[in-house]
């Protein structure tokens, strides 16, 4: 099911790009390139302002673009965020049990004598350093 939805979403998303591409190619009479930033550039919502539909059929397909393109693409990174997590929280999980867990009853091992593990009673760890008695 979850392989049908994402399907689902990313053809949603290459025909509302290219339904709005040839779109503005035809209404506002733009370049392919052009009507293709304009359509990417507005259900990104980045919106750099430098296309401006001057149509009246423009004005309100680019409405619906926003409305329903942005609701796709958010879906289309949502999607894609959820497929990285999850593949990071297999390799998280194939990790930890690659490394193992230390049992309870083994001793924290340190990568030198000025590192003391948390572990230790106050009476085992090292005095700390006197400060210089300033001659008052």
């Amino acid at each position: 099911m979850s392989q049908l939805r994402r399907m689902t979403i990313f053809v949603s998303l290459l025909s509302i790009i290219s339904g709005s591409t040839v779109f503005f190619r035809i209404v506002e009479g733009w370049s392919w390139l052009d009507a293709y930033f304009f359509t990417i550039v507005t259900i990104s919502t980045v919106g750099y302002g430098s296309l401006v539909p001057v149509t009246t059929a423009g004005k309100l397909a680019t409405t619906f673009l926003i409305f329903g393109g942005l609701g796709v693409f958010a879906l289309a990174i949502h999607e894609f965020a959820k497929i990285q997590l999850l593949k990071r929280q297999e390799h998280n999980e194939w990790l930890f049990a690659r490394l193992g867990r230390n049992d309870e009853g083994e001793e924290e091992q340190v990568a030198n004598m000025d590192d003391q593990p948390h572990s230790l009673s106050q009476d085992r760890l090292p005095a700390s350093p006197q400060k210089p008695d300033s001659g008052e």
